[in-house]
């Protein structure tokens, strides 16, 4: 008897290693086919406050737009205020969806949990340095932070990981996405009104945004894609201050959409020369400007009624939008169907928009070269 419960035992000990062994097994194999199928494994983020995942709170809030703390911030996806310039998700939050990746940790506020990246984008973030603005008298209430400053951020975070530049061989740069959100427009915003010109601000902010990405590629960056400004002209807060008189084909502010184009074109053939002088890189440009103007002519097709009024605002006709009670004040509302509207406060969009544009920059044809042809160069180079 004794033996037969001996026996007995001994199997059910040998049946538990099995299972045990099994479910460790699977999961391990489940964890190392995740990591096969993730095309990359870290993405470093830079930009203003279309790509700011959290780096900028209340009181660090570019004029007029500083309660990204309050409700309803992030309500629609998080249920609660990440911080983030939305009610829900951004473009590069669906990017690292795309990529099998977690969303990426603001770098102020990373607190350990960066090993799939890091999120160095501030929003009111400009491109030229913030010293241009104050040599102007151009520097009330701006956010001092620029491209710059996050290159900064960027190379401290490298040397925090034992990664110091060209000599240290940064390996993993063979394995890292790096993505330039949209940054330019705030240094145009900034100067309106002033005799500051458009072209000056167009020829030191794209200069500024070479260097920074000049550094990168001389670091031995391999992937990257590069936003261009989108349609600001079509943004509530462009047509709120412009004349009526001043409008294109399509209902926005024409010198403003001329604006971002123009600097979009510079932007563009700068690139054109880094892809000849880094040929061993892949640099795609996510044309933003035409991918909003694409929704803007057909909002239907993409699921939006409303392309110009806030979903979240004043009240005030005829966009919902006042710059002395923007989203977040204790006199905005919200929109009961974010989803439908393309524009979340006035100056940055919705959830909605953000998964729109993002699926044309990954899936579609509103990137040069289209983002899949990057994808497969990486899974060719391993």
């Amino acid at each position: 008897m004794a033996s037969s419960v001996v026996s007995i035992s001994s199997t059910i000990t040998l049946i538990t290693i099995f299972i045990l062994s099994s479910v460790l097994s699977i999961a391990s194999t489940a964890e190392s086919l995740e990591e096969r199928t993730r095309p990359f494994k870290k993405v470093y983020a830079f930009g203003d406050s279309f790509t700011d995942t959290g780096n900028t709170k209340n009181a660090e809030g570019p004029s007029g737009f500083g309660h990204v703390s309050n409700s309803p911030y992030g309500s629609t996806f998080f249920n609660h205020s990440t911080n983030r310039y939305s009610d829900g998700r951004l473009v590069i939050d669906f990017v690292a969806e795309a990529l099998s990746l977690p969303y990426l940790p603001p770098y102020r506020h990373s607190k350990g949990n960066d090993t799939f990246g890091v999120n160095f984008a501030v929003a009111g973030s400009t491109a030229i340095n913030h010293e241009f603005f104050v040599r102007n008298n151009l520097s009330l209430d701006i956010t001092p932070q620029s491209i710059q400053t996050q290159m900064i951020w960027f190379n401290r975070y490298l040397e925090s990981q034992g990664c110091q530049g060209v000599e240290s061989k940064c390996k993993d740069f063979d394995e890292t996405l790096f993505w330039f959100g949209e940054i330019g427009v705030n240094d145009y915003a900034y100067t309106l009104g002033s005799s500051v010109s458009d072209d000056t601000i167009r020829k030191l902010a794209v200069s500024s945004v070479s260097g920074a990405l000049q550094a990168l590629l001389q670091k031995g960056a391999k992937y990257l894609v590069v936003q261009g400004l989108p349609l600001t002209g079509c943004l509530p807060l462009a047509m709120y201050l412009a004349p009526q008189d001043d409008r294109d084909d399509i209902g926005c502010v024409k010198s403003v959409n001329n604006q971002s184009y123009t600097h979009n074109l510079v932007l563009q053939a700068k690139l054109q020369e880094f892809r000849k002088q880094y040929p061993h890189a892949v640099i795609v440009y996510a044309d933003y400007w035409n991918a909003y103007r694409t929704v803007m002519k057909n909002p239907g097709k993409y699921g939006f009624k409303e392309v110009f009024r806030v979903c979240c605002g004043s009240g005030e006709p005829p966009y919902n939008f006042s710059v002395f009670a923007t989203c977040g004040t204790p006199n905005a509302t919200v929109c009961t169907s974010p989803s439908q509207y393309i524009n979340w406060d006035g100056v940055h969009l919705t959830e909605a928009m953000y998964k729109v544009v993002s699926d044309m920059f990954l899936q579609g044809n509103f990137s040069q070269p289209p983002f899949n042809f990057l994808l497969e160069k990486k899974e060719r180079q391993g």
